[in-house]
């Protein structure tokens, strides 16, 4: 079975029928696992208006791309470098625990790949495709709990389907979503989303959908067994790192800031329980 073959989508046998899937699309929410210790309530049922695997096709293939380029210029970690062996021992803790925040994450390829690069960046691509840049680990000097924290909210903006979010609301709003005399059909969004590929590393998320990936991807680390404070330290770091320096890719997109330090403050007692139930078990 193909994992990222788009699922075939009934044409609307009427502008209202058509009319009438938006409206129950957009209003279908993705609720949150119920043993969930961080609230965030229900992710847009705006994402419904673009097909998953026309997304996570279009991330396949931008993915492959930028490991070419990476690869061509001599700037793709091996398998054994000792960073990329330490992202990997990461990941393998954190992703048993995604499947509860979104069903499709079970049957997703999870790639982890480092690029030698100053950026101070790092991402998750829809369908599980994470790369991180050698200048966020170097440059921050990151402890272990703290990659975990990055590495965790990147997954949560795919768990939770931000940029397929952020590409239906744009998609609508630009084309208006005629709902009189010609009617857009879901299928319409589902290409222009296919077209849309190569904009999926320069999304910009709301705050919304930050603050629902730091609290998330908190709660993923902490089941993990990493040290929930470190969300706290990371964010200050990269508060700190904004001093004039260039290439800091991800504050351009993950803006830094003591309301953000100050929700997850507020939030790191909640996970408490799950890292020292996690320490115990493990």
């Amino acid at each position: 079975m193909c994992l990222f073959c788009p699922a075939p989508i009934a044409a609307p046998s009427s502008p209202w029928h058509a009319r009438r899937a938006f409206l129950l699309a957009a209003g279908a929410g993705m609720a949150a696992p119920a043993l969930a210790q961080v609230d965030v309530g229900s992710a847009s049922g705006m994402r419904r208006l673009v097909p998953a695997e026309t997304l996570e096709t279009s991330a396949v293939q931008q993915y492959s791309q930028l490991l070419a380029q990476a690869r061509a210029q001599r700037a793709l970690a091996p398998a054994g470098h000792p960073q990329l062996v330490r992202l990997h021992a990461i990941a393998r803790r954190i992703i048993p625990h995604t499947a509860p925040w979104n069903e499709r994450a079970r049957h997703w390829r999870w790639e982890v790949n480092l690029i030698g690069s100053k950026q101070i960046n790092a991402f998750c691509m829809p369908g599980g495709k994470i790369a991180f840049y050698t200048g966020i680990l170097e440059q921050l000097q990151l402890t272990d709990d703290e990659v975990a924290m990055v590495m965790g909210h990147e997954m949560a903006h795919a768990l939770r389907e931000h940029a397929r979010e952020r590409i239906a609301k744009t998609q609508a709003t630009n084309l208006g979503l005629r709902l009189g005399s010609q009617l857009l059909g879901l299928g319409d969004l589902g290409n222009l989303a296919a077209s849309l590929g190569g904009q999926l590393l320069t999304l910009k998320f709301s705050r919304g959908d930050e603050s629902d990936a730091d609290l998330v991807g908190l709660e993923l680390a902490a089941r993990a067994g990493y040290e929930p404070s470190a969300a706290v330290s990371l964010w200050r770091k990269m508060g700190q790192a904004t001093g004039g320096k260039e290439g800091l890719a991800f504050l351009s997109t993950h803006p830094s800031g003591p309301d953000r330090i100050r929700e997850l403050q507020q939030n790191v007692p909640k996970v408490q329980g799950l890292y020292e139930a996690a320490r115990q078990n493990g």
